[in-house]
C-alpha cells in the first residue's frame, strides 16, 4: 500500500491494489474508471500512476457492489487454469490464435465459447490484454521469472534512451513479449525478438498482430546456441536473461565470435547473454540489461568487467529498488551500455554513472537524487574486484543527515498518527466460541458455487458471499493453523478451512472490518520499514559525525 506524507485522506491505493481489492484486474479496474463518472478522483500520485483513497475506493466498491462480481474474463481465467493447469502460456497462445481469426484451434469449446462472448462487449486486443495482465499478476504473486515484471518493464522504459525514426529493437529473450513491445513504441520502429519456449514466441507474435503492431517478428528458438538473427544489428537492444543457469552452452561455443570481452565462466551465464546484446548493436547501439545483484561483483566475472570498464562500454549501472523484479530475492541492476562510434569514443568517455536507488519504493519515481548518483573515474573502477556495485561508490559525505533524519522521523509521526485513526471500534462480543456453532466449509462452499480461486486466493461468485468476509476468516488463527504443515509451511488448506454462516448484511459488517484491519497490516509494514531506515540514517549520521546528540558536549571535548 503506498502513502504520502502530506495525505491527509488515510492510506492511498494503486490501481492494481484495487485490483486485488475486487477481485479483477487492473485493466477492469481502468475500464470502471473510464465508464463510471462517479469513480473516486486520484487523491495523489502523478499522472501516469494516480493513486486513490483507500477508505473512498472501499466505499465505491461497497456501493457498486464490485468485490462480489465475478466478470466473464475472471470466469474464462478460472476455466483456462481448470483446464492449462501450469501450462497457461500454451493456452493463451490457443486463445490469441482464436482472436487472430485462425481455425482448427485446440480450444475446449466451453473456453472458445467464453473467447467468443467477450469479444462482444471487448476488442480482441482488450481481451488478449486482460489476459496477459492477469498471467502477468499471477505469475508475480508466485515468485516466477516467466514473465519480465511490470515494474522491471517501468524502469527499463524509464532509462532506455531516445531513438530515431524507423529504428531497430532487438529481445534475444523475450518470453512472451512484454519488455519488447513496451520499449519505444512508436510507428515504425523495427522489433525482432527470440525466444526458447515456443507457446511463448507463438503467443507474443500473435499478441503483437492483434495489438495492430507491425514490424513485429518474434521467433522460438536458444538464441545462445542457434541465434536465429545472426546478421540484425540494433540501435537498442533490452533483455531479462535466465538468471542462475549455468548450462547455457559454454561448451559448445568456447570458440565463438561473440565472446570479445572474455569468454565467460560456466556460472557467468548472465555474462554471456551480455556479450550476445552487445554483438547485436551498431556502432553508438544501446543495451539494457536486467542483472541479478551477484553479476556487478563475483570474481569469475571480474576479467569481462574490466574489459566493459576499460573499452569504455558501460555507461551507467543503476540498482533499482527492491521489490522491483520478485524472482530475485536482492535488489535487481539494470546495466547501459553503449557501443563506442568508434575507436576513440572510449577515451572521451571516462567515468560510468553509478545510480543507486535501492531506499526507494519500487513503485516510487526512478529519477535519483543527487546523493543517489556517483560518476565514478573509470580509474577507480579497474582494481583486483572491479566491483560495479552502485552502493560500493556513493559517499556517505554527500548525504544530507540531517535532513534526512527529520524527513523519516516526521513521516514516520504521520504514519503512526494515521495508523491510529484507522484501528476500527470494536465492541465486545457474546465470547469466545460463540461463532464455532453454525460454520460451513470452503470446500462446501466451492463445491455450491459461491467460491472460486484466483491463484491460492477465494473469490466470492455470489451476492450470498462477501469476499473480505471470506478472506477475514480463513486469516483467523484457527484457520491458519489448519493451513499450516508440520514443517512451518503454510498453505491453504480449501478443505479444513471453515467460516462461520452470517446473513450478507452482517457478513459485509465484518468484511468492512477486515478490510480496515488490512489497511492497517499494510500500514504497520511501512512502520516497520520507516523506523529501519530511520534507526539506519541515525546510526550512519552519529558515526561519520554528520549527527550529533543535542545538548552534549562533543566526544573530542570530553576526552580531553
Amino acid at each position: 500500500m503506498t502513502d504520502t506524507a502530506a495525505s491527509s485522506v488515510g492510506p492511498l491505493v494503486t490501481g492494481a491494489e484495487i485490483a486485488r481489492l475486487a477481485g479483477v484486474t487492473r485493466a477492469a479496474v481502468s475500464n470502471w474508471r473510464r465508464r463510471y463518472d462517479d469513480f473516486p478522483a486520484p487523491a495523489g500520485g502523478a499522472a501516469n500512476s494516480p493513486l486513490y483513497a483507500l477508505a473512498d475506493v472501499q466505499e465505491w466498491l461497497d456501493r457498486q457492489r464490485k468485490g462480489q462480481e465475478v466478470s466473464p474474463e475472471v470466469e474464462l481465467w478460472q476455466a483456462m487454469r481448470a483446464v492449462h493447469g501450469e501450462q497457461l502460456i500454451a493456452g493463451l497462445a490457443q486463445v490469441a490464435a482464436l482472436l487472430s481469426g485462425e481455425t482448427g484451434t485446440a480450444l475446449p469449446k466451453d473456453i472458445a465459447d467464453r473467447v467468443r462472448a467477450l469479444t462482444r462487449t471487448d476488442s480482441p486486443a482488450d481481451v488478449v490484454n486482460g489476459l496477459t495482465e492477469r498471467f502477468m499478476d499471477s505469475a508475480r504473486r508466485a515468485g516466477s521469472d516467466q514473465v519480465t515484471p511490470e515494474r522491471v518493464v517501468r524502469a527499463v522504459c524509464h532509462f532506455a534512451p531516445e531513438l530515431p525514426s524507423g529504428a531497430a529493437v532487438f529481445d534475444p529473450a523475450c518470453g512472451i513479449g512484454v519488455l519488447l513491445l513496451s520499449v519505444a513504441p512508436e510507428p515504425g520502429m523495427r522489433y525482432s525478438g527470440q525466444e526458447m519456449d515456443t507457446d511463448s514466441a507463438r503467443f507474443a507474435q500473435l499478441r503483437a498482430d492483434l495489438l495492430g503492431r507491425s514490424g513485429v517478428h518474434i521467433v522460438a528458438g536458444d538464441s545462445l546456441r542457434a541465434d536465429e538473427w545472426p546478421d540484425l544489428k540494433a540501435d537498442l537492444v533490452v533483455c531479462d536473461p535466465p538468471a542462475g543457469v549455468t548450462e547455457w552452452g559454454r561448451e559448445e561455443l568456447l570458440l565463438d565470435s561473440r565472446w570479445d570481452l572474455g569468454t565467460p565462466s560456466k556460472a557467468e551465464g548472465e555474462l554471456a547473454w551480455l556479450q550476445h546484446a552487445y554483438a547485436h548493436t551498431v556502432p553508438g547501439g544501446h543495451v539494457l540489461m536486467v542483472m541479478p545483484a551477484s553479476v556487478a561483483y563475483r570474481k569469475a566475472g571480474r576479467r569481462i568487467r574490466a574489459e566493459l570498464v576499460r573499452r569504455g562500454i558501460v555507461r551507467q549501472i543503476v540498482a533499482l529498488p527492491p521489490g522491483t523484479a520478485t524472482s530475485h530475492a536482492l535488489p535487481v541492476h539494470l546495466w547501459c551500455l553503449r557501443r563506442p562510434e568508434n575507436a576513440g569514443a572510449a577515451d572521451a568517455h571516462r567515468t560510468v554513472r553509478m545510480v543507486d536507488l535501492t531506499d526507494n519504493s519500487p513503485d516510487g519515481d526512478l529519477e535519483p537524487r543527487p546523493d543517489q548518483v556517483a560518476d565514478v573515474p573509470l580509474i577507480e573502477l579497474l582494481d583486483d574486484t572491479v566491483d560495479l556495485t552502485p552502493g560500493s561508490h556513493l559517499r556517505p559525505r554527500h548525504r544530507d543527515y540531517p535532513a534526512e533524519y527529520a524527513a523519516l522521523r516526521k513521516e514516520l509521526e504521520n504514519q503512526i498518527r494515521r495508523l491510529a485513526a484507522v484501528l476500527p471500534e470494536l465492541a465486545a462480543g457474546e465470547g469466545p466460541g460463540s461463532l464455532d456453532g453454525a460454520t460451513t466449509s470452503v470446500a462446501d462452499l466451492a463445491r455450491a458455487g459461491l467460491v472460486v480461486y484466483d491463484g491460492q486466493e477465494p473469490v466470492s461468485a455470489s451476492e450470498q458471499l462477501d469476499t473480505d468476509y471470506l478472506r477475514g476468516f480463513l486469516r483467523s488463527s484457527a484457520n491458519t493453523r489448519r493451513s499450516t504443515s508440520a514443517s512451518g509451511t503454510h498453505r491453504f488448506d480449501g478443505k479444513g478451512a471453515r467460516i462461520p454462516r452470517m446473513g450478507i448484511d452482517d457478513q459485509r459488517r465484518y468484511g468492512s472490518v477486515f478490510r480496515t484491519l488490512a489497511a492497517f497490516e499494510e500500514g504497520m509494514r511501512k512502520v516497520d520499514e520507516l523506523s529501519r531506515q530511520l534507526a539506519e540514517v541515525a546510526r550512519d549520521g552519529l558515526a561519520t559525525g554528520a549527527l550529533a546528540p543535542e545538548g552534549g558536549a562533543r566526544a573530542e571535548q570530553s576526552v580531553s
